[in-house]
C-alpha cells in the first residue's frame, strides 16, 4: 500500500490525527481512513528482588476509573524506546533498572492507531535519588508476584490491555520454572 494523500486534521502534545488515502499500486485497491498517529510507548515490567512485579495504580480519564497497570509512557522525540522505558520507570516507580530485557513489541489498536508498544523487563532494581512524578500524575505503587498479577487479570482487577498483554507474554514465553 502507498499513501497517496494525507491531511492532518488534529494535533496535540500526545498524538496527531491524519486523514489518509492509500492505494495498492498492483491491484488498485483503495482505502481511506482517519488514523491516530502516535510516536510509540515503552512498557516496563519491573521485577524486584523478591520476584514481585511493580504495578502502578492511577486514574485514567477515558476509563473514568483508577486502573492497575505496568509503568509505561510515550517515547519522546529523539528518544529510543529503551531510553523511554528507563525514564518512565524512574518517573512512575522511583526505581532504576540495573538490567533490562526486551520482551517484544505490539500494536495497541492497528485499525485506527499507529502506536507501537515496546515491552521491557527490568531487573536489579535500585531506588533512584530524587525521583518525582510528572505534573498531573497521582500514582500508587504495589508489588505482586506473577501468579497474583495473572489472578488480577482473571478476576477483572487488571483491565489495561498493555498490562494484560505484557504479563501474558512474560508468563507464556519468558517465565522460568
Amino acid at each position: 500500500m502507498k499513501i497517496i494523500e494525507s491531511k492532518e486534521v488534529y494535533r496535540c502534545g500526545l498524538f496527531r490525527v491524519t486523514h489518509d488515502i492509500a492505494v495498492d499500486p498492483k491491484t488498485g485497491f483503495r482505502i481511506e481512513r482517519s488514523v491516530v498517529r502516535h510516536a510509540g510507548s515503552a512498557v516496563m515490567m519491573a521485577v524486584d528482588e523478591k520476584k514481585c512485579i511493580l504495578l502502578v495504580r492511577q486514574f485514567r480519564l477515558p476509563a473514568m476509573k483508577k486502573m492497575w497497570e505496568l509503568p509505561a509512557g510515550k517515547v519522546d522525540d529523539g528518544e529510543k524506546p529503551l531510553q523511554a522505558a528507563r525514564r518512565e520507570l524512574i518517573e512512575e516507580t522511583g526505581y532504576i533498572a540495573g538490567r533490562l530485557k526486551s520482551l517484544g513489541d505490539f500494536f495497541t489498536s492497528p485499525g485506527i492507531l499507529s502506536e507501537k508498544m515496546y515491552v521491557f523487563a527490568a531487573y536489579d532494581l535500585t531506588r533512584a535519588q530524587g525521583a518525582a512524578l510528572e505534573e498531573g500524575e497521582e500514582i500508587e505503587l504495589a508489588p505482586a508476584n506473577l501468579d497474583e498479577a495473572i489472578d488480577m487479570i482473571r478476576y477483572g482487577q487488571i483491565k489495561d490491555a498493555k498490562t494484560i498483554a505484557t504479563l501474558m507474554m512474560y508468563d507464556r514465553f519468558f517465565r522460568k520454572g
